[in-house]
């Protein structure tokens, strides 16, 4: 069946945000701005936790669709819950980003939501992957999301280095979001960060932040 969307519908999708993760010695670092916007005018939340845990060693960031993301977000700590019972132990961070692959790859023409998943697991250690609108799945070991992410690409490019401590990774982080939220008129409000080891995530803060470059 063919579909229609009109302006208002494709506008009230059209959000922005700031989104993060990056791997350090360890573990890994995962983050994001706390501004909702409705089509990049009305700012409907300056307050909001878009970094989510979907297990115990396993968190993830969206962008996109607010309602979108939050429903597969939703649906996937199903799956995952589900799994581990069946395997008896605690899900692999590939196993979760492939769920949130499946989930957006079988419904690509009604979701606008993108996803990074952080964590750590006994297989591999920490990591970081991607799903993009559309369902692709990629592995990185930094990455940066949403509208926000236009601006400070050539800083991530610059200052971020392999096998850095938690705090230096940190502030990286910190200063990613803070030079976002400054240029980005749909990126705002406080910075979420958490932080993934083998001990379990960690809240990383929750904080205006200032860039300390």
């Amino acid at each position: 069946m063919e579909k229609h969307y009109t302006d208002s519908q494709v506008k009230g999708v059209s959000t922005g945000t700031t989104i993060i993760a990056a791997v350090f010695d360890g573990g890994v670092v995962i983050g994001s701005d706390s501004r909702a916007s409705i089509g990049g005018e009305y700012v409907s939340s300056k307050t909001i936790n878009k970094v989510i845990q979907v297990h115990d060693r396993i968190f993830c960031c969206m962008a996109g669709s607010l309602a979108d993301a939050q429903a597969v977000i939703k649906t996937a700590k199903f799956h995952l819950s589900f799994h581990s019972i069946q395997m008896e132990d605690l899900p692999l961070v590939m196993a979760a980003a492939s769920v949130l692959k499946e989930l957006c790859y079988n419904n690509k023409e009604e979701l606008q939501a993108g996803f990074m998943t952080a964590g750590w697991d006994r297989k591999k250690g920490p990591q970081v992957y991607v799903v993009s609108l559309g369902g692709m799945l990629v592995s990185q070991s930094v990455t940066i999301g949403g509208s926000g992410s236009t601006y400070i690409y050539g800083y991530v490019d610059a200052k971020y280095k392999p096998n850095m401590t938690r705090e230096e990774c940190l502030q990286f982080a910190t200063n990613a979001l803070a030079l976002a939220m400054g240029r980005d008129n749909v990126s705002g409000g406080v910075a979420h960060l958490v932080v993934v080891t083998e001990r379990g995530g960690a809240c990383g803060g929750a904080w205006r932040p200032a860039a300390k470059i």
